[in-house]
């Protein structure tokens, strides 16, 4: 595994590394020793698998409130999706800043996300399978979002959005939040 630290603080792309023989492949990607001489969190406690159907769905932008900010490694297992990083942190030199990174099943990489920070992507492809490991329990109490379309932090999405959730639908923008 190689570990790139991105434009973000606490947005690590970690390239993996297939093995590849006649039978097909095996892809590690988790190994407690390497992601804590990343200085990456080694604890995690909870695992997610989202299908999203529909090319141009978008879900998001998400992320748990403190005292149970969570981080994330998310991985397309398959299809492809545009991922989008937001910096929600107000002390952080990034707030209010995007990134995005283009998943999928071909590209051998995933990410790490960290606490403090929303989470949304759109689908690039139907029936598009996303693997999240979590840091932190569920708590829905302590659930957050913004707006995928906040004019404030302009994310360029690449498709139109074809399908979002009632609850997508309501988040605030991040000045509203603040």
């Amino acid at each position: 595994m190689e570990f790139k630290q991105r434009e973000i603080k606490g947005v690590v792309e970690i390239v993996l590394d297939p093995k590849e023989d006649a039978r097909g492949s095996l892809t590690r990607t988790y190994c407690e020793k390497e992601f804590a001489r990343a200085g990456l969190p080694i604890h995690w406690v909870q695992s997610n698998h989202t299908v999203t159907q529909k090319k141009g769905a978008i879900r998001g932008m998400h992320w748990q409130e403190q005292p149970y900010g969570e981080h994330k490694i998310v991985r397309c297992l398959k299809g492809k999706i545009f991922d989008v990083i937001v910096d929600i942190r107000p002390e952080s030199k990034t707030f209010g800043q995007w990134i995005s990174v283009e998943l999928s099943e071909e590209l051998p990489t995933q990410l790490f996300l960290s606490a403090g920070l929303a989470h949304g992507f759109q689908c690039l492809t139907d029936d598009s399978h996303l693997f999240y490991q979590m840091s932190e329990y569920y708590f829905p109490e302590k659930a957050r979002g913004v707006r995928w379309d906040d004019p404030d932090i302009a994310i360029g999405w690449p498709l139109a959005c074809e399908e979002l959730s009632s609850r997508d639908k309501s988040l605030p923008l991040l000045s509203e939040i603040l």
